[in-house]
């Protein structure tokens, strides 16, 4: 069925059925099909209509043609989906590319970064899946995820169509956030739900959001946060955050958080050097810089930030955030962030 873009939302005006309300359609599919030709309803009439009924469930991504909206979902929820579902075909990408080379293991044995401990490696292996893994509009959770995050970043109680320019608001390039996720999939939409519902990491997350719609400053709030996903999966890759998994005994835990550090990082940065988008690619560098040298200098930052912010106060919102109220305001070094590149 050909389809014409109507307006901003991004969906398709319905098809015109003449001479019919919308109570004879209803009316007409209780009906049988013997008696929907004495309301002189045709074949191709109900047809056109069971076809916009089933394109309105695809663009609402809320699972059917019900206005209420999904409801919320949890990180952990949703790492219990991915971590159930097996994700077979994803997980075949990641073992893929086979063994390292010998001069790999030869600058291991020289002084390298250590290798992930073994009963670590599966969950590597999930997190490396998850960024192979395509948003589905089929998915239930995929979709829970989307609304989530709009949720939480808009403030909204209300759900929000699968494709429209709201998310272009939130910081996507387009319409539809799936074409933005390459080389991050849905783990880059799993570290923004971390981001915008981890008690310690939630106000850090409206606070960057707002910047992101400021004036002068604005950038891509979810274009950035896939940017550092991919950074923070590459450093996965090279070993580079072996140690620190290994000490901690977690994979997923030490990602979000350096996700989470690396965010921080790029606040302060944009806010001290009153950054623009002319500035994402100089400061990206810098991230990828300190994620792969000195991740745990930049945890050890996040930390800081969240002993300040949960540290009781009188009025209890005065200091519990870091507040945007200017272009060019001076930061406050926290403990450990002058030792960052």
């Amino acid at each position: 069925m050909g389809s014409v873009p109507g307006g901003d939302t991004g969906f398709l005006s319905p098809p015109q059925i003449p001479a019919l309300g919308q109570d004879g359609v209803l009316q007409a599919l209780v009906l049988g099909e013997g008696q929907c030709s004495d309301l002189g309803i045709s074949e191709e009439q109900l047809r056109a209509q069971e076809e916009w009924e089933a394109l309105e469930e695809i663009q609402s991504g809320l699972g059917g043609t019900s206005p209420v909206p999904p409801p919320p979902i949890s990180f952990a929820e949703a790492l219990q989906h991915f971590q159930s579902s097996g994700l077979s075909q994803s997980r075949r990408k990641v073992r893929g590319p086979g063994r390292r080379g010998g001069l790999s293991v030869l600058l291991r044995c020289l002084g390298g970064p250590p290798r992930l401990w073994p009963q670590l490696r599966g969950e590597r292996e999930l997190v490396l899946a998850m960024a192979q893994c395509a948003l589905d509009d089929s998915e239930w959770v995929h979709m829970r995820i989307l609304q989530t995050i709009y949720r939480q970043l808009t403030r909204s109680h209300r759900g929000c169509p699968r494709y429209g320019a709201h998310w272009e608001e939130l910081g996507f390039q387009g319409v539809d956030p799936g074409t933005d996720l390459r080389g991050t999939g849905m783990l880059g939409l799993m570290q923004i739900l971390f981001f915008v519902l981890d008690s310690r990491t939630l106000s850090l997350a409206r606070e960057i959001f707002q910047l992101s719609q400021h004036e002068t400053q604005n950038f891509p709030f979810c274009i950035m946060s896939v940017n550092i996903t991919r950074i923070v999966i590459q450093a996965l890759r090279e070993e580079r955050l072996s140690r620190e998994c290994n000490r901690r005994q977690q994979v997923i835990g030490v990602l979000n958080d350096l996700y989470a550090a690396a965010f921080l990082r790029l606040f302060r940065l944009w806010k001290r050097q009153c950054g623009t988008v002319a500035d994402a690619g100089s400061f990206l560098k810098e991230l990828e810089l300190s994620t792969k040298k000195k991740p745990r200098q930049l945890l050890r930052s996040l930390e800081a930030y969240v002993s300040h912010s949960l540290r009781p106060s009188s009025p209890p919102s005065s200091s519990s955030q870091i507040h945007f109220t200017g272009i060019c305001d001076p930061v406050v070094e926290l403990e450990g962030d002058s030792r960052l590149i």
